[in-house]
């Protein structure tokens, strides 16, 4: 199994971010329903002594899968394992974690979409009936030879439901959707995190932040960091509105929280296409960067804005688009004359 290097500014950014993530259902702010579902089901498992049902979270990145994987496992009070399913490409490592699960434990797989087939499949046993086969010898000597697991509760977290197999996605008993988060609700996370990092910030200035976030709160923290080190720096420490609007400007992040890459995108298929309809792939390679990542992070943002539309003939821009980019759109102009 690859191992990952991680360089001292590495692991500031996740000390920072662990520092900043709830431990406990009852600090987790947002996402109600999804709370509420999550809240009954690990009491109900509670009150009968048993395993959680193996659970899925799916949802766009940065809305909080992880953090609500290491809640589960504090609120059952088990122990928490982690991987991710780039990083499992043989069924032997599987088979390592699997085996060393305690009772009840969670295993939490992130990217779960990402597994490779073989050990998806090798993870079905496992799942239904907590057993899984190991060969035993090599050659004409081989033999299978069947492990039981202890029960253990695996959470799967994915930004892409639709390449999820069939066969796997029916195996988790639970299935919650992470939404985007209102404005009012980053506010309450990043006056949260401010406490919390001992950062002086008014309800003006936090209200500038909330509304730049994309619904977010990895971008609502993340932004936080960023203004308060221009705080900091640039002024008297404290972030209140004035400060939040010159450091956001500063880092190219304008008032629908659109930063250069959103609106490189948007302007390329302007400026290069006649504003669509552009395929994605066409896109990705005019503004130099990966298809999947534009799909998976730049582009719902966008379209949720309804700033980008999809056709089944590729992606176009909207009015809405070029007035926010402040240029002129030929459809309109056109119109003036018939």
């Amino acid at each position: 199994m690859e191992e990952r290097v991680v360089s001292p500014l590495d692991q500031e950014e996740d000390q920072f971010d662990n520092s900043l993530r709830p431990k406990r259902l009852e600090d987790y702010l947002g996402q109600k329903k999804v709370k509420e579902n999550i809240g009954i089901f690990i009491q109900a498992t509670k009150n009968r002594g048993e395993a959680l049902d193996h659970v899925l979270f799916y949802g766009p990145p940065g809305l909080g899968k992880t953090t609500l994987a290491n809640i589960v496992s504090n609120e059952l009070e088990v122990n928490f394992h982690s991987t991710s399913g780039p990083v499992m490409d043989r069924t032997g490592d599987m088979a390592s974690i699997l085996t060393n699960l305690g009772e009840k434990d969670v295993l939490f797989i992130d990217e779960i979409h990402r597994l490779n087939r073989v050990v998806e499949e090798y993870l079905y046993s496992a799942m239904e009936d907590f057993k899984i086969d190991l060969m035993i010898g090599e050659g004409p000597t081989a033999r299978s030879m069947k492990i039981n697991l202890n029960r253990f509760t695996l959470i799967g977290a994915t930004t892409r439901t639709g390449l999820l197999t069939s066969p796997l996605r029916s195996r988790f008993g639970v299935d919650l959707r992470l939404e985007y988060y209102s404005p009012a609700e980053l506010k309450m996370i990043i006056h949260r995190s401010a406490d919390l990092l001992g950062v002086k910030i008014t309800g003006e200035g936090a209200d500038e932040l909330s509304l730049r976030a994309r619904g977010t709160p990895r971008i609502a923290n993340r932004l936080l960091k960023r203004v308060r080190d221009y705080a900091e720096v640039k002024a008297d420490g404290v972030i209140d509105k004035k400060v939040a609007k010159s450091a956001l400007s500063l880092f190219e992040v304008d008032a629908m929280g659109l930063d250069n890459l959103d609106r490189q995108i948007l302007e390329t298929i302007i400026t290069k296409f006649d504003g669509g309809p552009v395929g994605i792939e066409t896109i990705a390679a005019a503004v130099s960067d990966d298809k999947d990542t534009i799909e998976d992070v730049y582009e719902p943002f966008l379209i949720r804005e309804g700033l980008l539309i999809k056709t089944p003939r590729g992606r176009k821009v909207t009015p809405l688009a070029f007035k926010h980019l402040n240029i002129k759109n030929p459809q309109e102009q056109s119109e003036l004359f018939e």
